[in-house]
């Protein structure tokens, strides 16, 4: 190995370290140096490098002897989020449709075979604030939820079981779908009927229908769904008016977003 291979090699391996410090400062709220170095397993030197480093990039802040993550993180995020083409194209469906069906409505998309959600609004009558804000917070499994299952239909085969193989098929309740054979028949049935849903298979007593985001050549760029308690999402409105109105606001996203891809070529 030459001198130039090894120290991009080196390189490599202090953006990786980097990228661990700022993850372990996200999941304690903040960390000493003492704290980081055996988090890690850093010498306290090399750690309070790593800290000074990322403060010097505007990235980090301390408040007396505790680093943490700085708002830089919060203008990342948004620039982010508002340039993303689901969220751009998305946003105004979802709002109305958060308004229409008076539940959550959310936008997601799968990256890393997880589920990352965009944007999660409200309706008048929605419940689980501080859970869908959590939510917000960090990606979760695609399996379980009816955005999840939506995107996971219009995947190849193949990338299905690869996610499967790294994340495996977690439990949350008892209706949570564990067996991958069962999955599949599950994906199949939800390209024949074009949505998905969720029938208590995240928390007990919520269900939740979504739709698949399509681009104009059929591949798959998210979901958009609709959450709310079995009392209220129950018999003719959770199998067939929610269904409609999930799937409208799904084509109307698509519709955005390909008009607009084909304006580029105008």
């Amino acid at each position: 190995m030459n001198d130039h291979e090894t120290g991009s090699a080196r390189t490599l391996e202090t953006v990786a370290r980097a990228c661990d410090v700022i993850e372990t400062l996200e999941k304690r709220d903040g960390v000493g140096v003492t704290e980081l170095a055996m988090a890690l397993d850093l010498s306290k030197s090399s750690a309070h490098s790593y800290l000074n480093t990322l403060r010097e990039k505007r990235l980090v802040v301390k408040r007396g002897d505790t680093y943490h993550l700085s708002l830089e993180f919060l203008y990342l995020g948004k620039s982010v989020r508002h340039r993303h083409v689901l969220f751009e194209h998305g946003k105004s469906t979802v709002d109305r449709l958060a308004e229409r069906s008076g539940e959550y409505a959310h936008l997601m998309c799968e990256q890393h075979g997880l589920e990352r959600n965009i944007y999660k609004v409200p309706g008048e009558n929605a419940v689980g604030d501080d859970y869908h804000t959590a939510k917000e917070q960090k990606p979760d499994y695609l399996h379980f939820t009816s955005t999840g299952k939506a995107v996971l239909a219009h995947l190849l085969e193949t990338r299905v079981r690869s996610i499967v193989d790294s994340y495996g098929l977690v439990r949350k309740t008892e209706h949570t779908i564990t067996d991958l054979d069962a999955l599949l028949a599950e994906l199949e049935s939800i390209r024949e009927r074009g949505y998905a849903v969720n029938d208590e298979e995240e928390i007990k007593g919520i269900r939740a229908v979504g739709a698949p985001i399509r681009s104009a050549n059929g591949e798959v760029l998210g979901a958009i769904s609709v959450s709310g308690p079995t009392s209220r999402l129950n018999d003719e409105y959770y199998h067939d008016e929610l269904p409609r109105m999930v799937m409208e606001s799904a084509n109307v996203t698509e519709a955005s977003i390909n008009m607009s891809t084909a304006s580029e070529t105008l």
